[in-house]
């Protein structure tokens, strides 16, 4: 495995070139440098501190709305973090951030795919062959669209082709000029890399580390659900669902364990974690939970003892998936969450419900649950984004569920008070396409956000 290690640093040294010209240039021998089987394309993707864990993808869940901090935790801040909690780091060059995550994890999957179809195919390697290339497939889509809810504004049909998208790096060349497509162009990049990933996946994965049919058909949801097509949103959530469809019945945890979820839940469809926070505003160690948010769960909810542990002046959240770090990977309660709102936006009232109370009924304690009803379709629709919002935090979807919403009318306004001034961020405005590096900006001359 030592040329694999080599052939890791080496991508990571090109992703951050300009700090690794000493690197570059030793020019060391080129057999250490090139994968030459596919076994040694899958050992890259299968580095999962790397590809699954390394990354400290924050930016939006920390500046979201399911917390608060209070003045004496704001002012112990650096001035990035302090920025990002008030919207208004705008000219940041720390490194790491999340571009820089972002982009190492496509560089890898631009490795694998630019390698891939160099290597012969036949019946002995043809599983394997396709699990490698339609796991680098799926990375690449998950970062892209990742960093379409985090640096590009809301999806909107009427304005996508000119607003602007994520650079579509579609090779590990570094030397290749970096430029932005529109924000239509990244998303049609993402739904094909999806769609050819899904044919090449296995159905489940040996481990959930390892993209799936099913984590791709999941993915695809969630690109549609961004995009406000919610035919598509459901049918991809079925495929998905049909494949896995496990639910933790919270009855069987402990309330008060630190912990209560063990790692890999039976709800984990594919594992992604943030495990060194570049914005650690959102961190449990910093930030309180919003009280009108934690005021919502019922008493008999077992959200509120699972999720939350009391602190001497709030709550914080402990519910994460990953125990320890923030989960941001895809997990089946999404997706009838999913289904629930997209049966609802299509006017079919008793299956969104029937979608929403399969999944609470495992959240409350025994004996308590009495299946939620609503008149009309659009009540429904109400119930069920409120109950989206009480069962996916810091998952690394508020931030794309606000600036999707406000795209429907939604109106929801976000509010920091600190030392008594008050900030807000109205619906659409334009920093809720948060602000690309400015090192970033400087080195490609690409166009920052407005």
């Amino acid at each position: 495995m030592k040329h694999i290690k080599l052939f890791a640093a080496a991508i990571i040294c090109s992703v951050a070139f300009c700090s690794c010209k000493k690197y570059l240039d030793a020019k060391p021998n080129k057999a250490l440098q090139v994968p030459s089987s596919v076994a040694d394309l899958q050992a890259l993707l299968d580095d999962d501190d790397f590809m699954n864990g390394q990354d400290g993808i924050s930016f939006d869940e920390s500046s979201a709305d399911n917390f608060y901090l209070t003045d004496d935790v704001y002012n112990h801040f650096d001035q990035p973090n302090r920025d990002t909690y008030i919207w208004n780091n705008k000219n940041y060059s720390n490194t790491p951030n999340d571009w820089f995550y972002l982009y190492n994890i496509i560089n890898v999957a631009n490795v694998v795919l630019d390698n891939i179809d160099n290597i012969n195919v036949d019946d002995g390697n043809r599983a394997a062959w396709s699990n490698a290339k339609g796991s680098a497939l799926f990375f690449r889509a998950n970062a892209f669209l990742h960093g379409a809810f985090i640096f590009c504004k809301a999806f909107d049909e009427s304005t996508a082709a000119q607003d602007y998208g994520m650079s579509l790096r579609l090779t590990s060349d570094f030397n290749q000029a970096s430029s932005r497509a529109s924000l239509l162009e990244t998303y049609k990049k993402i739904l094909e890399d999806l769609e050819v990933a899904a044919q090449l996946l296995p159905g489940l994965p040996v481990h959930v580390v390892r993209p799936s049919k099913a984590s791709a058909y999941a993915l695809l949801a969630r690109t549609f659900l961004s995009m406000r097509r919610y035919d598509s949103c459901l049918e991809y959530a079925n495929l998905a669902l049909q494949l896995k469809s496990d639910l933790v019945d919270f009855n069987t945890l402990s309330p008060t364990a630190s912990y209560p979820f063990r790692r890999y839940s039976i709800e984990d469809m594919f594992d992604d974690v943030s495990v060194q926070m570049n914005y650690y505003a959102s961190s449990k160690y910093s930030a309180l939970i919003d009280t009108t948010l934690y005021s919502s769960y019922d008493r008999n909810d077992l959200r509120k003892v699972i999720y939350f542990k009391t602190e001497a002046n709030g709550y914080s959240f402990k519910g994460s998936y990953a125990r320890s770090v923030p989960f941001i990977g895809i997990a089946t309660d999404e997706l009838y969450l999913e289904r629930a709102e997209c049966h609802a936006r299509l006017g079919d009232k008793d299956a969104a419900l029937n979608e929403l109370n399969t999944l609470l009924a495992t959240r409350w304690a025994t004996g308590t649950f009495v299946p939620f009803t609503a008149a009309t379709a659009p009540d429904a629709l109400t119930i069920i984004l409120q109950e989206r919002r009480k069962e996916l935090l810091f998952r690394s979807l508020r931030w794309m569920d606000i600036k999707r919403l406000n795209k429907e009318g939604a109106g929801i306004v976000l509010k920091r008070v600190i030392d008594g001034v008050t900030y807000t961020l109205p619906p659409n405005d334009n920093r809720y396409a948060l602000a690309l590096p400015a090192d970033i900006i400087r080195m490609t001359g690409m166009p920052q956000n407005p």
